[in-house]
């Protein structure tokens, strides 16, 4: 329980750090501020609450805030919908709230095996689960990113290929951007995750492994993988733009689908169907970048 305060404590002091007084609506204050962000009894006045009480909420404090607070808190903080949900976990780690079933091994339905091949002709899809653990891939997937069926399965997972694998960091041409929201998108599923030991080992290996993933990670930022693009440099077809949609499957909260898509008639989506049509003639997945 003690570590989960701590969670809580530092996700509310990072985020009252990088609120502006500007932004949160506070008048001009001639005080000269020796800490970035809001002070603790800002957020209290915001928020409506006791300074004391949000001192003690923000020390990690066994305390159990309303959802009127908690929402309340989240609005003075500027947090988006992602940051509340965060804070929401948090709070309901805090106070004892215990996960609703044992978890068990994540495995696909043969439906969702046969959704996948039948993409296979121009669409990339991956299946992501408990902590971006791969589920599956279509061959276009596996062709535009990895063969992460070859992987050993304890290392199928989407965010520890981006951080350990160098092919995937000659991949992306954006690949700060898209390595930072995979540690947010991880930093908003710790909590709710059902197999919190499985997670915990997970960050901590790419804590010990990865520079980035240790800074980005401290930050305690997060981010809910909903839609966007990103960009690559794929050693068969060159530079594209693919742009991403996920859906949450019906029954499953912890398993998600990525289609992957280009702008119709732009060299993106070309592109893709070059690589389409290689995968009919050619191995699965694509050549390793070449190394100097």
């Amino acid at each position: 329980m003690a570590s989960v305060n701590r969670e809580l404590a530092d996700f509310l002091k990072r985020s009252r750090a990088q609120c502006a007084p500007g932004r949160a609506g506070l008048p001009p204050d001639s005080r000269v501020r020796r800490v970035p962000g809001l002070r603790r009894e800002e957020v209290a006045r915001l928020a409506g609450v006791s300074a004391d009480y949000y001192a003690r909420l923000e020390q990690g404090r066994s305390i159990s805030p309303s959802p009127a607070v908690v929402e309340a808190i989240g609005h003075a903080l500027g947090l988006d919908e992602a940051g509340l949900a965060h804070l929401k976990d948090l709070v309901g780690a805090t106070t004892g709230r215990s996960p609703s079933r044992t978890p068990g091994v994540q495995r696909l339905r043969p439906g969702l095996h046969r959704l996948l091949d039948s993409l296979d002709a121009a669409v990339p899809a991956l299946i992501l689960g408990r902590r971006s653990a791969v589920l599956g891939a279509n061959r276009m997937a596996r062709a535009l990113f990895a063969d992460f069926d070859a992987m050993p399965a304890a290392e199928r997972n989407y965010t520890r290929w981006l951080f350990l694998d160098q092919d995937a960091r000659d991949l992306f041409v954006d690949w700060d951007a898209q390595a930072r929201a995979a540690v947010e998108n991880l930093r908003l599923d710790a909590v709710r995750a059902s197999d919190r030991e499985a997670t915990q080992a997970l960050v901590t290996e790419l804590r010990e492994r990865s520079d980035d993933f240790d800074r980005w990670w401290q930050q305690h930022r997060v981010h809910q993988r909903t839609h966007g693009s990103k960009r690559l440099q794929h050693p068969l077809v060159g530079e594209l733009t693919v742009e991403y949609e996920t859906l949450t499957l019906p029954g499953d909260s912890e398993t998600t689908l990525f289609l992957y898509t280009a702008e119709p008639g732009s060299a993106s989506a070309q592109a893709l169907s070059l690589l389409a049509s290689w995968t009919l003639t050619g191995p699965v997945t694509a050549p390793g970048h070449p190394r100097d």
